[in-house]
């Protein structure tokens, strides 16, 4: 029994230091304050700001970026702009010399058959000529022929 009564004493006494409020409790309270100064100075400030540094950076590059898409998409627009003016110009030269080349093959060929026209309108002449002096060796031969026989006949004085 006298263990017991000792045991209870002791654990009493355990009891009565738990909740024992001295200089030790505000000592703890203070060194705790100053690791969160300490912590605070040395690793939060720096670090909040080397966070805030690269949001920074984020952000201006992110602006960067935007800034740069928009100008190679006006740019972009721009040369899609000045594409479809270019091939709107050469179709444009295209049709022009289409057209030039159609008129010069036709002018080539009124030229060709005015040409040819005058050919066989000359042809025609020498023909019509010939034909003409032809007739006219015919018809002196034929009268020489006609005089020959007339004066074979006797019929011609």
């Amino acid at each position: 029994m006298v263990s017991d009564h000792v045991s209870i004493k002791s654990v009493l006494n355990l009891e009565e230091k738990m909740f024992d409020f001295d200089l030790t409790s505000p000592l703890m309270a203070g060194q705790f304050l100053l690791l969160v100064i300490l912590l605070n100075a040395i690793f939060y400030k720096p670090l909040t700001k080397v966070l805030e540094d690269r949001n920074d950076y984020i952000l201006t590059k992110e602006q960067d970026g935007r800034e740069r898409l928009a100008k190679a998409e006006a740019l972009a627009q721009q040369y899609e702009e000045q594409l479809a003016g270019a091939r709107k110009q050469s179709v444009e030269v295209i049709a022009n010399a289409q057209t030039e080349a159609k008129k010069i093959a036709d002018e080539q060929i009124a030229a060709a058959q005015k040409e040819a026209i005058a050919q066989r309108e000359q042809a025609t002449k020498e023909i019509e000529s010939q034909k003409q002096a032809a007739m006219q060796a015919l018809e002196q031969q034929v009268e020489t022929l006609s005089s020959q026989i007339l004066a074979k006949l006797g019929l011609v004085t």
